[in-house]
């Protein structure tokens, strides 16, 4: 039996203190749960807030989940991770076009919107939480969590 290279995904939102600390989270949790060996990580595209941990909201959301990212640190996006990880997943538009702007010519990663990989939600954003009440961060576990297990699903076929 082939062993399968270890699938390695990048959650990228604007200053990796948010969304897609939560969205690394919630894969790393359900590609676990599923007993898949992966590789998630993620980085914001862009730099004001390198080395800093995720919002206290964003990490009070997750330890509600069982989950601790109090450790994590953001880092900004470059043209390497494209070389690094399968896919990369922009958590809305903007970040998305400012991926495609960095991509280089020969990356291997494939680049989309997470939630395209949700029914019925192809083409949205998942909302950005920060200068928002608390509950967007609820409703952002939310969204990343939909899109973590339906990407385990995909993985695991």
């Amino acid at each position: 039996m082939a062993v399968l290279p270890r699938p390695a995904a990048l959650f990228v939102c604007l200053g990796n203190i948010c969304r897609s600390p939560l969205a690394q989270a919630a894969f790393a949790h359900e590609a676990g749960r599923a007993g898949l060996d992966v590789l998630a990580d993620s980085a914001g595209t862009g730099d004001w807030h390198v080395g800093n941990p995720p919002d206290l909201r964003a990490q009070a959301v997750a330890l509600r989940h069982g989950i601790d990212i109090s450790g994590y640190r953001a880092r900004q996006a470059g043209p390497a991770d494209f070389e690094r990880f399968d896919l990369i997943y922009a958590l809305d538009h903007s970040n998305l076009e400012a991926l495609r702007g960095i991509a280089p010519r020969a990356g291997r990663a494939r680049l989309s919107l997470l939630l395209d990989l949700v029914p019925g939600r192809a083409g949205q954003a998942v909302a950005d939480p920060y200068f928002g009440p608390d509950s967007g961060f609820e409703e952002s576990w939310a969204d990343v969590t939909a899109a973590a297990r339906a990407l385990v699903a995909r993985l695991r076929r």
